[in-house]
């Protein structure tokens, strides 16, 4: 029981990961005034830039690099269209996400013949978990060994990285001044602009933040969780995470456990799939399959984000004067 409990914990956190990394960068963007429905065409393009471009070349490093580059200029294209050509921001975003499907799918199967899927990535050039000093010893010690052992030996850098994220964007947007100007640009961008910030050059910074966030969060499926691109492979954790966002009132924190709930509904998917249930029997997969988005609804329809939400969010800014 003890590992079984463990397991479903180190799943949970695999599952939420790139769920919350995703949901940082939309906090970024919304925090800013920008609606973000396009997190889901950033990780996916992210995670099919950082395995095509590692499988091409053998480079860890250099795979990185064009994720997060693919994804960042997928930012700035959304903030091109949403920002200074002041268009419909969800519609911008859609944009983004059916162009991400299309071109990774085309660009995919033109580059490997593989239907749009990479290679399989080698063991260098993925981020496989970390092994911590001591770490076979602390495994055999009684009731903690599973947390080493299990736990924490199926974690990867994304995992220690999460703690830096919550941190790094907690410190930005609530303890700097970037960041009072980033919270202005949404609440009030007539007032931020009057105190002498550039509403739109806050709200393209913003966006930048939002892909290095989607970079990281594509990067965790494709090279971490997984050894290759499969096309669609991302799979709607965009509006997930975007989903997380809002029920959790674009505070990081909050955020968090709503990425963690997703995790454990995913991992409940998997280990429900071909069980049978007292008394139920065996559920069809596909309601099994739809359970986090089951969850998104219910969420959605019975929470109120009055208060909650930026006032200027999905406002194109206008200056007066």
């Amino acid at each position: 029981m003890n590992n079984e409990f463990f397991s479903i914990l180190a799943s949970t956190v695999q599952g939420a990961t790139p769920l919350y990394f995703a949901a940082l960068g939309g906090l970024f963007a919304e925090r800013s005034g920008t609606v973000d429905i396009a997190l889901e065409g950033k990780m996916m393009s992210a995670a099919f830039s950082g395995a095509a471009i590692t499988a091409l070349t053998g480079s860890l490093l250099l795979g990185v690099v064009a994720a997060v580059s693919v994804s960042v200029v997928l930012s700035l294209l959304q903030g091109f269209a949403a920002i200074t050509c002041r268009g419909d921001q969800v519609i911008s975003g859609v944009a983004i996400n059916f162009m991400a499907s299309g071109l990774t799918t085309t660009v995919g199967l033109a580059l490997f013949q593989q239907g749009g899927q990479t290679p399989t990535l080698e063991p260098a050039q993925r981020f496989l978990p970390l092994s911590l000093p001591l770490a076979d010893w602390l495994a055999s010690l009684p009731i903690i060994g599973g947390f080493f052992g299990i736990f924490l030996a199926s974690q990867s850098l994304f995992f220690y990285l999460t703690p830096v994220f919550l941190i790094a964007v907690s410190v930005i947007v609530w303890r700097t001044d970037f960041g009072l100007g980033l919270r202005a640009a949404g609440e009030n961008p007539q007032a931020a602009d009057a105190s002498g910030r550039s509403v739109v050059a806050t709200r393209y910074l913003a966006l930048v933040l939002t892909g290095i966030c989607c970079a990281a969060s594509g990067l965790s499926i494709s090279m971490s969780q997984m050894s290759s691109f499969v096309p669609e492979m991302t799979a709607g954790q965009g509006y997930l995470a975007l989903t997380a966002l809002i029920f959790g009132r674009w505070r990081p924190v909050p955020v968090l456990a709503v990425c963690l709930l997703f995790g454990f509904l995913s991992t409940l998917e998997g280990r429900l799939q071909g069980n049978a249930l007292p008394f139920v029997g065996e559920i069809p997969v596909q309601i099994i399959q739809a359970l986090p988005f089951i969850l998104t609804l219910v969420l959605l329809a019975s929470m109120r984000t009055a208060g909650a939400a930026p006032s200027a969010i999905g406002k194109p800014f206008v200056r007066h004067g």
